[in-house]
């Protein structure tokens, strides 16, 4: 039995309306009291509180603090996720007099989370006030600990992705500007890999370096080897991108260390070319080491596959774009090398990861994803709301 024909644009445009500024108290609520990956507790709850008090059917602690919650049309139908991240970063924020900031020491939404968070609530209310036009069932799904790449994967392990069948999902984009929206068929986002490689040497007295092996040397090789994977081995035509972030080891000046460790993170467009750095930073690594009379263990940690939008979802995300902000607003988003484990949903159920303009140029430089001067123009979201409950309508009629 499919939904009776209404009239909806009018009644779609007064719950779009009527949530303008909800959706700016969340998010500043959410951006006031950021919480670390693997944290989320009080986000967790207030998310659960707010779909409860709609209507849905809640379900916490799926995974560790992730939520889903369900409302059915009571009419048969596919099965919509729509999937929120709710982590903050261990990122110090700027005190430069922006109207709302982090009241937590040291931890912020540096990557629009809170806005996420904010525009999934919005959409839900809104698909309640119009219940009576579309089948099937929505699935909310609050996710923690995407920052970590560690959020997804045991939500579903935990059942949150049983049934779906599709699945929609925005990331608040700032160098886009605000009132432009970007879809894509296909790749939108890279994997994103964290990996640990533990250099062993033999420690020793700085003055004698002859009678130890000294893992700082042996370390400083391995960093310059592996920058030749990209530079030499990798297609231009192939983005791949290998960043070596931390390194750690010693503890005095005139020691030379038993071990050090190098942390770093891997991403790539193409699944293949994904598991070929992995595999060449394994290889190079160790062959470094053993010329320098060391070893390197490599340990794979954290990680996800590229985010791929299904071309047929893309389609409907990008004519309910459209019907947001117009033609002309509305772009072809270019594939970028970060990551996003709802990746992880999309390879469970066809869908599309897109992006919304939260970019403020006119208050000056846009500051980058992951700083500590981020910020989002809040005039996005009734934008990234409207857009995403079109085309949840559209998937749900």
């Amino acid at each position: 039995m499919s939904a009776p024909a209404l009239d909806v644009e009018p009644r779609l445009r007064a719950a779009v309306d009527g949530c303008r500024e909800e959706l700016v108290a969340i998010r500043r609520d959410l951006h006031r009291h950021p919480e670390l990956s693997h944290q989320e507790a009080r986000t967790a709850q207030m998310a659960a509180e707010r779909a409860d008090a709609l209507g849905f059917a809640v379900h916490s602690g799926v995974g560790g603090h992730g939520v889903t919650a369900d409302l059915d049309s009571e009419r048969s139908g596919p099965v919509l996720m729509l999937r929120a991240d709710m982590d903050a970063l261990p990122v110090l924020e700027r005190d430069d007099g922006r109207p709302v900031r982090s009241e937590v020491d040291g931890v912020m939404h540096a990557c629009g989370h809170d806005g996420h968070v904010a525009m999934a609530l919005g959409a839900a209310s809104a698909l309640v006030a119009l219940r009576d036009t579309w089948t099937g069932r929505v699935r909310l799904c609050f996710q923690p600990a995407e920052e970590r790449a560690e959020g997804a994967v045991p939500m579903i392990e935990a059942g949150a992705a049983d049934g779906v069948d599709r699945v929609l999902g925005i990331h608040l984009w700032a160098p886009l500007q605000t009132g432009r929206v970007a879809v894509t068929p296909g790749v939108l986002f890279g994997s994103a890999d964290s990996f640990t490689l533990t250099v062993r040497g033999r420690g020793g007295h700085g003055g004698m370096p002859h009678t130890a092996v000294d893992p700082v040397v042996a370390a400083a090789q391995i960093i310059v080897a592996l920058q030749t994977i990209v530079s030499r081995e990798t297609s231009p035509f192939a983005p791949a991108v290998i960043t070596l972030g931390k390194i750690a080891g010693g503890a005095a000046f005139n020691v030379i260390a038993d071990t050090v460790e190098i942390e770093g993170t891997v991403r790539a467009l193409e699944q293949s070319e994904r598991e070929r750095l992995l595999r060449r930073i394994d290889e190079i690594a160790s062959g470094v080491a053993a010329s320098m009379r060391a070893e390197a263990a490599f340990v794979r940690t954290a990680g996800c596959p590229p985010v791929v939008s299904d071309p047929g979802v893309a389609e409907v995300v990008r004519s309910a774009a459209v019907a947001t902000v117009g033609e002309g607003m509305v772009d072809v988003a270019q594939p970028v090398t970060v990551g996003d484990d709802i990746a992880c949903f999309l390879e469970r159920a066809p869908g599309c990861y897109f992006l919304v303009g939260a970019g403020h140029p006119e208050r000056g430089r846009v500051a980058p994803h992951h700083s500590a001067d981020f910020d989002i123009d809040e005039a996005c979201l009734p934008i990234g709301m409207e857009a995403l409950v079109r085309a949840a309508l559209d998937i749900l009629r």
